[in-house]
């Protein structure tokens, strides 16, 4: 009996593991982001528009902590959307740590994560948002 409890704890961490390293997926987090390495900097993120979603990835304790989120270009820039940010695992990791790593299709950049607060910026990164879901800019 013993024995079969270990086996099916074992294969259950196993397939946890799997998992947290295959997502994020939907809304569940996962842990590190799987692609092809890209170590030169982007000096124009347009791309990204393109994608229907990104993945970030921060330093968040023990394992790294990973999610799927809005990605947007405006003028070469690189906005990450968080609605309702404060208290959020993702936001505050990056707070504390900046540099985390983002996946936009099959590629993962090095990233330096900026929080936007001027209403400029924060105006730049909402028509870069309204431009890519093609809603209007008051909604």
């Amino acid at each position: 009996m013993r024995v079969l409890l270990i086996s099916a704890a074992a294969i259950a961490i196993a397939a946890l593991l799997g998992y947290s390293f295959y997502c994020p997926c939907e809304r569940v987090p996962g842990v590190y982001l799987l692609g092809e390495e890209v170590e030169q900097p982007v000096a124009d993120w347009s791309f990204a528009n393109a994608a229907p979603l990104c993945q970030i990835q921060v330093a968040a304790g023990l394992l790294p902590h990973a999610i799927n989120l809005n990605c947007m270009s405006a003028d070469g820039a690189l906005f990450l959307s968080c609605s309702r940010c404060q208290g959020k695992v993702w936001s505050e990791a990056a707070l504390r740590d900046p540099y985390g790593r983002l996946r936009v299709g099959n590629k993962v950049y090095p990233v330096h994560l900026l929080r936007l607060q001027t209403p400029e910026q924060l105006d730049i990164a909402w028509q870069a948002r309204s431009a890519k879901l093609g809603v209007p800019p008051d909604q």
